[in-house]
């Protein structure tokens, strides 16, 4: 399975951003993806992620600002990012469990 990020850039604080990751290969069922970001220094943590289902879950410091989706028919999921704050600055990557990363892209949050 190979992953393909975009999305990523130079927002604003207040702005909106979505990122999108595409799954492609061997992909013989469909499983839960997600995004984590790195910040500098910083460990790894989780942005949201989704079940095959549908099923979300959120890390607490974008609840109620990010909004994780699929399309399982394309083998991609979106994360819309609004109210974004200087704070999500970071590399995101995606990943298709239980261990794929794609490759990561930098959202920006500066004025």
């Amino acid at each position: 399975v190979q992953l393909q990020a975009s999305g990523g850039g130079l927002v604003q604080p207040g702005g909106s951003l979505m990122l999108s990751c595409t799954a492609s290969g061997n992909i013989f069922k469909i499983n839960a993806m997600g995004w984590y970001r790195q910040a500098p220094g910083k460990k790894r943590e989780l942005v949201a992620d989704i079940t095959n289902f549908g099923s979300t879950n959120y890390g607490e410091s974008v609840k109620g600002r990010f909004t994780i989706s699929a399309d399982n028919t394309k083998n991609t999921i979106y994360l819309q990012m609004n109210s974004l704050k200087p704070e999500d600055t970071a590399v995101y990557y995606c990943i298709y469990y239980p261990s794929t990363w794609g490759q990561g892209t930098q959202v920006t949050v500066s004025s």
